[in-house]
């Protein structure tokens, strides 16, 4: 009886092991050996020496750090309010009974399935200053072309300069580069969030429409009032999850803005990517770690707020 006591008890452990392991290995031994290793000067040759604090004393005093702190400040506010925005539009259409839905959504979501490095490639060939579609379209519409990927110059300089409005360098916003990463990033992104999105309207009650219908609410109010509320829990885990994401983007950053990624002056250099030039560029290990650490440390802050802050408007129905 004891022994078949013992055996419920310990059977669920024996099942969780095996990931248990694999998660232990290869995501927490790393992490605490990365928070290590940036108290030391490491290099390609090894440990040299530990130093403390010297590591985040010289990231913190680095340009290049709070610039590349910047870009993906900038990339994440122009991927994930716009994501999300999409995504929760384009749920909602084909959340409808139209003819070809599976068709669309089948469209939407081929994005997500193919491989970042080929979809890099393409528009990095799609933003091409001499033989690109993007200046092909700008040229049939009477526009002049633009360097898209080489274009160092902030979108908001660029807007109100057309009006003779010069606008300081501190609120030029992203630069076209970024911009143009922004855009396949979105793109990439958005079938995923489409069908998380999609899951979220498919369990709303189709009694809570009825009512509102009985009432008169028109379709804004519908949305306004039973979509939108029923859909908070869905819309945060979206913004948790995109926001994380946006803070790693790293290799349509490498691919279509090199080489030396980070071009046009440094306007597209994000934190992982110049985590990455530290750590396997200059072989700066030590640094490289302490990058990785000060990056956790503000997703989690960021999760954190957002758990705080946003996570009181959600509605758990």
């Amino acid at each position: 009886m004891k022994r078949k006591k013992l055996l419920e008890n310990t059977s669920p452990y024996l099942y969780l092991a095996p990931a248990l392991v694999i998660i232990i290995v290869f995501r927490f031994l790393p992490m605490i050996y990365a928070v290590a290793v940036s108290f030391c000067e490491w290099n390609v040759a090894g440990f040299q020496k530990f130093i403390f604090l010297e590591n985040y004393s010289k990231l913190l005093t680095a340009k290049i750090f709070w610039k590349s702190l910047f870009n993906t400040l900038f990339f994440s506010i122009g991927t994930v309010p716009i994501g999300l925005f999409l995504a929760m539009f384009m749920a909602i259409f084909l959340n409808q009974k139209i003819k070809g839905l599976g068709w669309y959504r089948t469209v939407y979501f081929m994005p997500v399935v193919t491989s970042l490095v080929a979809i890099s490639m393409v528009w990095k060939w799609i933003f091409h200053e001499r033989m690109g579609l993007a200046n092909y379209f700008l040229d049939m519409i009477g526009l002049e072309p633009l360097e898209w990927l080489g274009d160092p110059t902030g979108v908001f300089s660029m807007f109100f300069g057309q009006f003779g409005v010069d606008v300081p360098n501190w609120m030029g916003g992203p630069s076209l580069a970024l911009t143009s990463i922004i855009i396949v990033s979105v793109w990439k992104g958005l079938g995923y969030n489409i069908v998380i999105f999609l899951a979220g309207l498919q369990n709303i009650p189709d009694h809570y429409y009825e009512a509102a219908k009985i009432d008169g609410a028109n379709n804004w109010h519908r949305f306004r009032h039973v979509t939108w509320p029923l859909l908070t829990p869905t819309t945060f885990y979206v913004l948790v999850m995109t926001t994380i994401i946006s803070f790693q983007v790293f290799t349509q950053i490498y691919l279509m803005t090199g080489p030396p990624p980070g071009a046009p002056m440094d306007t597209t250099k994000v934190i992982v990517y110049y985590l990455y030039e530290q750590g396997f560029d200059f072989y700066r290990s030590g640094y490289a770690s302490a990058i990785a650490s000060v990056l956790f440390l503000i997703i989690l802050a960021l999760t954190l707020f957002q758990r705080k802050v946003v996570e009181k408007r959600v509605h758990y129905a």
